[in-house]
């Protein structure tokens, strides 16, 4: 029997929905729909349902406020409050964790006056979308947490509400647990090829590895990092490419007096609590081209290269630490403006998207699972409208602006 009690062959030849991945996007469009009371078969395939490589599974678990879009900090504010409401929203059982966040906020660093510029911009557009940010000068930034090495800094943003760390494990294990009980079929298959019909609107099957043919009425890509693999089996081509982030938690020999926010250095480099007198760090490489989605492998100079050298500089108390662990992950980057892409194909009209969150995933997966479900169900979004995150801006050429992007 496969990871998680998954089946290895679909009960039916025939489903309403078939979602292609079952990490944190496919399970919330798989509950989502349940909740909104949707009458009809859901299958969900993944490929590996132990998902060791799954981004979902390397995530870093973090929510923030700080974007420079409304939609993105609307999308952010629902999953704030379905986080803190997490029992209740899962129906209240004590199988269901009372789920919190720890709110130590971003801290965006700004070493010149074009991006401290950006973030006086970006949280104009925040507070008005009622998000707590402050912006620091160097001095009150020094103030409140005195271990940083501030002499190149002009201004910082932090947001202490709302914006921080939760159990994203828990979110992603509720929301599939509570799916298979309420009837949605979950199958270890790997999905090979799609068929559209013969005037190519439609998708009409999908064919697993094992050679079986699965006819579906909507078909949900929501395979991560592996989403334009996905898409060119039904001849689409998606901008999305798997990036590889690493990552790393430490224990520092002199702890912190205080929590430490997501310190965003102007390098890229950034930092957080982790709790207990350990903290995780995180980047890319020196370089960052797109990956085999199946490439985990650690650059192992990269921390004494770069990561530490700007860790220590920026907190010299961080001077004696030791690593602990340390793992790569991927980003799902959509290369055209590094934000999501949602909703149906405009050619192939029962093709959905749910790709492409340029590491952002987790924090956008309620929301995101909660407008597909909307969609399939009833043909509109109804809580927000994601329509600028449409796959036909792709075609169109209109990026989507998202100035702040880690």
């Amino acid at each position: 029997m496969p990871a998680n009690g998954f089946a290895t062959t679909p009960a039916h030849r025939s489903y309403d929905v078939v979602i292609v991945g079952g990490a944190i996007m496919g399970s919330s469009v798989a509950w989502f729909l349940t909740e909104q009371g949707f009458d009809g078969r859901i299958l969900v395939l993944d490929r590996d349902p132990s998902y060791a490589q799954a981004s979902t599974t390397h995530t870093n678990s973090c929510m923030r406020q700080q974007f420079s879009t409304e939609l993105n900090i609307k999308i952010s504010q629902y999953t704030a409050d379905f986080v803190k409401n997490f029992r209740e929203k899962m129906g209240g059982g004590a199988e269901f964790p009372d789920l919190s966040i720890q709110s130590f906020g971003y801290l965006y660093l700004a070493d010149n006056e074009e991006f401290a510029a950006t973030l006086r911009q970006n949280a104009e557009v925040q507070r008005a979308a009622g998000a707590k940010t402050e912006l620091l000068s160097r001095d009150e930034i020094a103030a409140r947490y005195p271990f940083y090495h501030l002499d190149d800094i002009l201004l910082g943003s932090i947001n202490r509400v709302d914006e921080g760390y939760f159990d994203g494990a828990a979110l992603f294990d509720g929301w599939r647990r509570q799916a298979r009980a309420r009837g949605v079929e979950y199958v270890a298959g790997e999905v090979v090829a799609i068929a559209r019909n013969e005037i190519g609107t439609q998708v009409e099957s999908v064919t697993l590895k094992t050679g079986e043919v699965i006819a579906c009425g909507t078909l949900v890509n929501a395979s991560g990092p592996r989403a334009a693999r996905t898409a060119a089996m039904a001849g689409i081509n998606v901008p999305i490419e798997p990036r590889k982030r690493f990552t790393y938690v430490f224990k520092a020999a002199k702890p912190l007096d205080r929590d430490l926010p997501l310190t965003i250095d102007p390098s890229g480099v950034h930092v957080r609590e982790n709790g207990g007198g350990t903290y995780m760090c995180g980047a890319r490489g020196t370089d960052d081209p797109a990956v085999a989605f199946d490439d985990f492998e650690m650059d192992h100079g990269l921390w004494e290269s770069h990561i530490w050298p700007v860790i220590a500089t920026r907190i010299p108390q961080f001077e004696a630490i030791r690593v602990q662990s340390e793992w790569a992950g991927h980003y799902a980057m959509n290369v055209f403006d590094r934000n999501a892409i949602i909703g149906p194909h405009p050619e192939v009209g029962n093709f959905i998207f749910i790709n492409g969150f340029s590491g952002h995933g987790l924090q956008q997966s309620p929301a995101m699972g909660r407008a597909v479900a909307e969609w399939i169900t009833l043909g509109a979004y109804r809580s927000l409208d994601m329509t600028p995150f449409a796959f036909d801006r792709i075609v169109r050429q209109a990026r989507m602006r998202e100035r702040a992007v880690i």
